[in-house]
Parts: structure tokens; sequence; C-alpha cells
């Protein structure tokens, strides 16, 4: 049974998932402005984040309040276009992160592993592409769902738990598939590395360079198991419910939603904790200091 608008627990829900909703958009701004900005920012691994922290960012603004309104008050007042609306959003922009985590992945396989090939195979114009194929099959993904029927008939309290029944299919191409694949290059790149670090022999400055790819990976790679830690629990639900003919109340699945979305909010800080430059320029912006004068150049 969902909140009357009026309660004191509707509207402490609102305060804070509406905060949630806040700090998912303060922080990937914080990102996308810290890579724009700072030129010593602008790399093709960094691209991919600014991409990844956009479809963070429209998680926190479009998806937020759709799933507020629905968590709070379920989809009674808004028939099935809400619905419609809300799994739009929800699949393109989760599609969209998992291909950016993709690409990332295939980025630090050529840092690391292909380190002589990496800026002629990863450059500008290959990093451009890799950015407008994400988005480009994120939105067919989330067009083609609504006009295959996703969320069809009246939008009742189990509109969602259809929904999701419906696309069974999706979750293992949208999620399963492109997951395996990222383990899979990841785990070549941690035996390379692991490799490199037992036979370095070069130059110190070819060392560091070693050394700064690796932590680059590795903080990546963290990224894609906090990704990982939000996302499998919804997604093993949503495999094995229609299998094993299970109806899982809508707020259990409300619950893994909300987990899910909480990785938007939580890579911004990721960055932050790991990358000094992150926490030079997030200071800086912060502090408003970037307004004070040209600081694009400045060393982080």
């Amino acid at each position: 049974m969902f909140l009357s608008l009026r309660s004191p627990l509707c509207v402490l829900s609102y305060i804070i998932l509406g905060l949630l909703s806040v700090v998912t958009v303060c922080g990937n701004l914080l990102v996308i402005i810290s890579v724009m900005y700072f030129k010593q920012l602008h790399t093709p691994t960094n691209s991919l984040i600014l991409s990844l922290s956009v479809a963070d960012l429209l998680v926190g603004v479009l998806v937020f309040p759709f799933s507020m309104a629905f968590t709070v008050t379920s989809c009674w007042y808004h028939e099935d276009l809400f619905c419609k609306i809300r799994g739009s959003f929800d699949v393109s922009l989760s599609t969209c992160s998992i291909l950016n985590l993709c690409c990332i992945s295939i980025d630090r396989y050529y840092a690391v592993c292909k380190p002589l090939i990496y800026r002629t195979k990863i450059n500008d114009h290959v990093v451009v592409i890799m950015i407008l194929v994400c988005w480009g099959i994120s939105a067919l993904i989330g067009i083609g769902v609504i006009i295959a029927g996703f969320n069809q008939g009246k939008c009742e309290g189990s509109c969602l738990l259809d929904a999701l029944i419906s696309t069974t299919m999706g979750c293992i191409f949208a999620f399963y598939i492109p997951v395996i694949i990222m383990l899979s290059i990841y785990l070549k790149i941690f035996l390379v590395a692991q490799k490199q670090a037992r036979s370095i022999q070069n130059t110190k400055s070819g060392a560091t360079v070693s050394k700064l790819e690796r932590k680059a990976t590795k903080t990546l790679a963290i990224v894609l198991g906090v990704f990982l830690l939000c996302w499998t629990p919804y997604f093993i639900c949503m495999i094995f419910q229609p299998l094993l003919y299970l109806s899982t109340p809508v707020a259990v699945i409300e619950t893994l939603n909300w987990f899910t979305l909480s990785n938007s909010m939580l890579n911004p800080f990721i960055y932050a904790f790991f990358y000094s430059w992150f926490r030079s320029a997030f200071r800086m912006i912060i502090s408003g200091k970037i307004f004070q004068g040209d600081f694009a150049n400045s060393k982080l």
C-alpha cells in the first residue's frame, strides 16, 4: 500500500529521495565541469568519464523525480504514460552507463596491455565515435522498448513488475552480456598489469607512466565494481522472477531500483577519493576560484 500524499512518512520520503537527487546532480556536475574546464583533464579516458557523468546527471534530473513519484504514490494518478516515460528514461540511461563502462574498459585495455599503440587506437576521433555509439544505441533501446509494448495496458500497482518481466531478454543483452565482456577485459588487464609489475625493467619515467596507468585502471575497476554491487541484485531478481513464476512485491522492486539509482550518486565520490587532480578541481570549483580568473591551464 502506497503512502498518502499528506502523510509525514510521504513528506520524509520526498525529502530523503530529493536529497539523493540533489547530491547526484551536484556531484556529477562537478565531474563534468572539471573535465570540460581544466585542460589537464582533456584525455580520452576522462572524455569517457565525462560521458558517464552526463548519463548519471540525467538520472538525477530525469529518473529520480519520476521514481520518487512512483515510489510514494504509485502510478494510480498518471495512468500508463507515466510508467512508459519513466521506463524509457530508466532503460536508456542505465544502458548508456553500461555501454560507457564497456568503452572505458576497452580504453584501459589498450592503455595497460598495448601501451605502444594506445594513442593511435584510442584518440579523440575514436572516443567521439564510442560516445556517439553509446548514446545512439541507448536512445534506440529506450524508444524500441516503448514501441515493443513496454508497460502496455492500464498502469496499476504492478505495472513496473509486468514491464520488468516482459524485458527479461533485455536484461540479458543490456546487462549480463556487457558485464561478462567487461569482467573478461579487466581480468586480462589485471593479469598483464601483474606481469608488468614483476618484470618492469624500464626507465624511471617509463615505470612512473606504467604505475599511473595501473592506478587509473584500478580506480576505474572500482567504479565497475560499485556499479555491479548496485545493479546485480536488481537484475538477478529480474532474471529469476519470470522463470520461477514468482510475484515479487512492488516494495522490494522499488528498493532494488533505488539501490541501482544510487550508483549514479557514488561515482563522483570515487573519483574524488582516488584521484588527487579531481579533488583539486572540485575544491577550485566549489570555492568559486575558477570564476576569479583563468585557471584552465592550472596544474592539478
